[in-house]
């Protein structure tokens, strides 16, 4: 291999390094998180809402034509929600206005995700994946008292 060769491949190791590095610093400075995949199993098949302690919330959502399940959800002030999330049928979209919460809800995965609600209001929940003709009906909330 030329010396030339060496260097050019080096150098673009060296700078793809750095691009990545660049790229986790500012995520990580803004805040924003990468949502886990828990791998698959059957721990839920209906949605439901549960609660570890007085402020951490486990919410399990089933995204299903067109509903989300459970379609609306009531937290207090400064609670913490784990959203865990999988799919019924097609892939689904799921994204909580106002929030930085977008993820995919797929058949045969499960998605987590834990954000913290520390401002009162309804947050709508919205799918963004087209997922059929009843699309526009599927929608949720999660009221914050």
């Amino acid at each position: 291999m030329d010396r030339a060769e060496k260097f050019i491949i080096s150098f673009s190791i060296v700078v793809l390094v750095l691009f990545v590095t660049g790229i986790i610093i500012v995520a990580k400075g803004a805040g924003i998180d990468i949502a886990e995949c828990v791998p698959s199993d059957k721990t839920f098949t209906e949605g439901r809402l549960g609660q570890l302690d007085e402020h951490t919330y486990q919410a399990y959502y089933v995204a299903k034509m067109w509903a989300f399940e459970p379609r609306e959800i009531e937290i207090p002030l400064e609670s913490e929600l784990d959203i865990f999330l999988t799919s019924k049928d097609v892939v689904h979209g799921f994204h909580i206005n106002e929030k930085a919460v977008n993820l995919m809800a797929v058949p045969g995965t499960i998605n987590k995700y834990r954000v913290k609600f520390s401002k009162k209001g309804t947050y709508e929940i919205v799918c963004h994946e087209f997922c059929g003709t009843g699309h526009q009906n599927m929608v949720g909330k999660i009221i914050v008292k």
